[in-house]
């Protein structure tokens, strides 16, 4: 056969499974696309942002995404649900472990996290964690449609599986396992956000039942502060702390390849990730308010409602 006919036949017999197993792990789907693409001219649908997961966004193909006040509404769907309520349960018995491992006098006093991390819930905290990461990477893996964006979030755990080993075999550096962590507090705001909201509700409308009213706008104000605190200020933060760490040991031991130099590299990718996040966020919320504006309209209504 000539290569163009083998493509072909590669790509009926691709269809062909994608008919008999259209879910399929994340992996294979990627793989199909990938085979796809020797023989089919290059996709022109416009890449899916993070936040389209968690916003309503408005904007069709060559145009630039705009949020809209409020959250996407959700019909019931059993596999997200389930996953939903398991991270809504577990994250909390996650994040009260590692409370329980800093000293928090010195932490309201301004000490490094270093001197105020007593490390005396660690090893509960990190077979919990770890356990949490691969409980939930499986989930995904076998029930990719549980999440939005599986290939994703399956990088990330794998990522973050990894990055754990380090506290676990240098104990010097587990106050930043617990420093890192904290993000999962803002994780769980975000899923709350989207689990007590399915209605799509803008949370700062007036004539909401004042019960979930003050629920909708609790939650929506948890989350983005915790956002901000954790993701756009700690985490950037740690990094000088690292640099500085780096270059002592460096020094120390005459070499510049030691454990820091790999986790500069990891945590670096985190924090390039929290800041695409916030722009995309950020410059989607924009357009939406000069949009607005430029509507005429009822400007302070509309932007009050845009977070």
């Amino acid at each position: 056969m000539a290569p163009r006919e083998l493509a072909e036949l590669d790509d009926t017999n691709n269809n062909n499974n994608m008919k008999a197993n259209p879910a399929g792990s994340p992996f294979s789907r990627m793989m199909r696309r990938r085979r796809r693409s020797t023989s089919a001219p290059p996709s022109t649908t416009k890449r899916r942002l993070v936040i389209e997961d968690h916003y309503r966004t408005e904007g069709g193909e060559g145009e630039a995404r705009v949020v809209l006040p409020g959250v996407p509404t959700h019909e019931d769907d059993w596999a997200r649900d389930a996953h939903d309520f398991f991270n809504l349960i577990v994250l909390i018995p996650l994040v009260v472990l590692n409370i329980m491992n800093w000293n928090w006098d010195m932490l309201l006093l301004g000490k490094s996290p270093e001197h105020a991390w007593t490390g005396e819930w660690f090893f509960p905290f990190y077979i919990f964690a770890q356990s949490y990461f691969v409980a939930d990477l499986g989930w995904m893996f076998f029930v990719p449609s549980c999440v939005r964006s599986p290939t994703t979030i399956i990088q990330h755990h794998v990522a973050t599986i990894l990055y754990m080993m380090i506290p676990y075999f240098f104990p010097e550096f587990r106050f930043i396992m617990g420093a890192l962590l904290s993000v999962e507090i803002n994780t769980w705001f975000l899923i709350a956000r989207r689990v007590f909201n399915k209605q799509g509700f803008q949370p700062w409308i007036i004539g909401l039942p004042p019960i979930l009213s003050i629920r909708i706008k609790l939650i929506s104000i948890c989350f983005y502060v915790t956002w901000v605190v954790i993701r756009c200020i700690i985490y950037p933060l740690l990094i000088i702390d690292f640099v500085t760490r780096y270059n002592a040991r460096s020094a120390h031991f005459g070499t510049r390849f030691n454990i820091w130099a790999v986790i500069l590299p990891l945590h670096s990718c985190f924090v390039a990730l929290n800041f695409k996040w916030t722009y995309d966020l950020l410059m989607s919320k924009l357009r939406y308010w000069r949009r607005s504006r430029g509507k005429g309209g009822a400007k302070k209504e509309d932007i009050s409602k845009g977070l």
